[in-house]
């Protein structure tokens, strides 16, 4: 009996430690499980980043740490340094000492509807905020219908707030206009009813059509609706008498007109990323879109099925009256006159020839080329470091940006059925009992991206209607824009294959290149002539990747003199379409180099006047010596010393060999001439 009792104690026992042994797992399974999803919570974000981090630096050029020491060398500066030629030219867009604060009591409120790409929304502010000064009226904060009509966009950014810093836009201007975010209840209710009058403004409307036109209906109603569908909707070219009028228009582009703080850190990042090798980057923008490609008629350039959506996309314009010409055009006569843009290909050949290496990084902007990538894989071939927006951010940076947005089924995708399909259908459906055999069913609406993404093409000689996931993408593409646009502005040299849009006017590029004019004067920005340089790849056309001596040498010429006489054309061309284009010299100043080591008495050299000395108005005092102090003894001994940066042109295709006519550019004291004599006609 001790020995049933004793046995049945040690059960009892055995079975007690079991139950704590599980309830201790138990215990700790819990915990477990909780500091799983307390980690997962405060953790989730950093890891996301992190793992964002790895993805980009494993597919991502890595960029080679830069050799500080080269950076001296004359080759590196004819490369990379500021143009001495405008090294006195300063930004100044200053208000006069007689600019009148607005008035109290204003003539009424002005209303602005923008539609239109990143660059027309721009110009058109800037010239809206000049017309309310210009009418003493009180200017509405301006209403971006790209961003209005796009529906599923985050509600935390809409309209002019999905680009700009509203705030910092009214507080930098309230010495110029006044400005509102909302018009009055009573003129709100107005609005609706479409009882107030409205203008739909012509491109580069003169001050009487709003002197004459405008302000008598704003006078009688108390506020006017502006329409701008074509970007500027001011004169270019104003009166020497308005000349406070461009400085304002360059205090709104240049100053008030801030990003959002979310895309400002983007762009910073972006920025940071490709600086962190500690080499100078150059920014180009193809300029190639499906639009400019229709308006100029360039579609044989591309012989495939691009060449017919182009087609289509020019037969569209010419239906709508935006563009006066035949359908058919052509295209290596536009190319040969300059009118089309200078391919990713021979861009990349302009800037081996003219000595950039290959390990160069090159940030392309603009959005998505027309042509897919393959027309980048020859530039991707010339240099190993070309990067863009996408490789240089994360999709959570960029959900950050767009702000929480709504999951959107597209209704759009797959069209309605027709009314007669759906009644005869339904008459299938309710003829009762079929004996016979079913016949097919009705025949399914088309779908394009099953048949490829042209195929509507054939189908219609209108466009397709915008879906909603497109509707969205036009609003996204303004802020890739807004980023592609800050860096390019801080790039240590821009280059352009187009600055026209599919309208004539001005592209982003031509901002681009008018702000670095107006911020950075002597950063190097290429003017190319298009029309010279098409007619130099004509002269290689059959050895494109192996020009002579001759051809190399003539480029560096035409390259250098780019710096500033592309800087003339573009005064010539732009500025009649957007005076942001080309802000100089109205918002401009030269400070006086009369006390450099040039003495004052005798003419200065050439090269060192600005282009626009004639034009541009002496800096105030306290701009005096801000110019770029170095005697013209020095100037000579550095083009003496500078050395052929084509030494070794597109070796990397010949893996080493030096035969034929670019063997010779080894020969160092021939280059050297060469070089020198380049450098004394490029800039003397």
């Amino acid at each position: 009996m001790k020995w049933v009792s004793v046995k049945s104690e040690g059960k009892m026992l055995f079975k007690s430690k079991l139950k704590l042994v599980a309830l201790a797992g138990l215990v700790l399974s819990v915990l477990s499980l909780f500091t799983h999803f307390l980690l997962a919570k405060h953790t989730h974000g950093i890891v996301y980043e992190y793992q964002s981090s790895v993805t980009i630096m494993s597919w991502m050029p890595k960029f080679k740490k830069s050799d500080l020491s080269i950076n001296n060398q004359p080759s590196y500066r004819r490369l990379w340094a500021p143009v001495r030629h405008l090294e006195s030219l300063h930004p100044h867009a200053n208000r006069s000492g007689d600019y009148a604060a607005p008035e109290m009591q204003s003539t009424g409120f002005i209303f602005v509807k923008i539609r239109g790409g990143f660059h027309d929304i721009r110009n058109a502010i800037s010239d809206v905020v000049a017309v309310s000064r210009l009418l003493n009226a009180t200017l509405v904060i301006p209403e971006i219908q790209s961003t209005t009509s796009s529906k599923g966009i985050s509600t935390q950014f809409k309209s002019f707030p999905y680009l700009y810093n509203e705030d910092q836009f009214i507080a930098a201007l309230e010495k110029d206009v006044k400005i509102v975010k909302t018009l009055p209840k009573n003129l709100k209710g107005a609005r609706r009813k479409k009882e107030i009058p409205s203008f739909k403004v012509p491109h580069g409307a003169s001050p009487y059509f709003y002197l004459h036109h405008v302000l008598p209906m704003l006078t009688k109603h108390s506020v006017v609706e502006l329409l701008v569908f074509s970007g500027g909707c001011l004169q270019s070219i104003l009166p020497p008498h308005l000349v406070e009028y461009q400085k304002l228009r360059c205090r709104v582009a240049f100053h008030a007109l801030r990003f959002r703080e979310e895309v400002q850190n983007l762009a910073i990042k972006i920025l940071n990323r490709i600086r962190a090798s500690g080499q100078p980057f150059i920014a180009y923008d193809p300029g190639m879109t499906r639009e400019a490609l229709a308006y100029y008629g360039c579609a044989e350039l591309f012989q495939d099925v691009h060449t017919e959506l182009i087609m289509h996309r020019r037969a569209w314009m010419i239906k709508r009256g935006i563009l006066k010409g035949n359908l058919s055009s052509d295209s290596s006569e536009q190319y040969r006159n300059g009118l089309c843009p200078l391919m990713p290909e021979e861009i990349g050949i302009l800037l081996r020839a003219y000595g950039y290496s290959p390990d160069t990084i090159i940030y392309i902007s603009g959005g998505e080329v027309f042509g897919g990538l393959k027309k980048l894989i020859p530039l991707h071939a010339m240099f190993e470091n070309v990067v863009d927006r996408t490789s240089l951010s994360s999709p959570l940076e960029w959900d950050n940006v767009y702000g929480r947005e709504a999951n959107l089924v597209d209704q759009y995708s797959t069209p309605p059925p027709s009314a007669d399909v759906g009644m005869r259908s339904q008459a299938w459906k309710n003829s009762g009992p079929r004996p016979r055999p079913l016949p097919p069913p009705p025949a399914r609406p088309k779908i394009y991206n099953v048949e490829g993404w042209w195929g509507w093409v054939a189908e219609s000689d209108d466009e397709p209607e915008s879906t909603i996931m497109e509707l969205r993408t036009n609003a996204h593409r303004l802020l890739w824009e807004a980023i592609d646009y800050l860096v390019c502005i801080e790039a240590d040299v821009f280059i352009a294959g187009f600055d026209r849009d599919g309208k004539g006017n001005p592209n982003l590029a031509s901002l681009v290149v008018g702000h670095r004019l107006y911020q950075f004067p002597t950063s190097r920005t290429y003017g190319l002539d298009r029309k010279e340089i098409a007619k130099r790849f004509e002269e290689i056309r059959d050895s494109v990747y192996q020009p002579n001596r001759t051809w190399i040498t003539s480029l560096h010429k035409q390259l250098r003199k780019s710096l500033t006489d592309g800087l003339l054309e573009e005064s010539k061309i732009s500025k009649s379409r957007s005076f942001l284009a080309f802000p100089v010299p109205e918002c401009s100043c030269i400070v006086d180099s009369s006390k450099s080591s040039v003495n004052s008495s005798s003419p200065m050299p050439k090269y060192e006047i600005p282009v626009f000395s004639g034009q541009v108005d002496q800096c105030p005092s306290w701009m005096k010596g801000l110019t770029y102090s170095q005697s013209r003894e020095e100037m000579e001994e550095e083009n003496d010393k500078d050395d052929s940066a084509s030494s070794g042109l597109f070796s990397w295709l010949s893996n080493g060999n030096q035969e034929g006519d670019i063997g010779d550019v080894s020969n160092k004291e021939e280059a050297l001439v060469e070089d020198q004599e380049e450098l004394e006609g490029g800039e003397r």
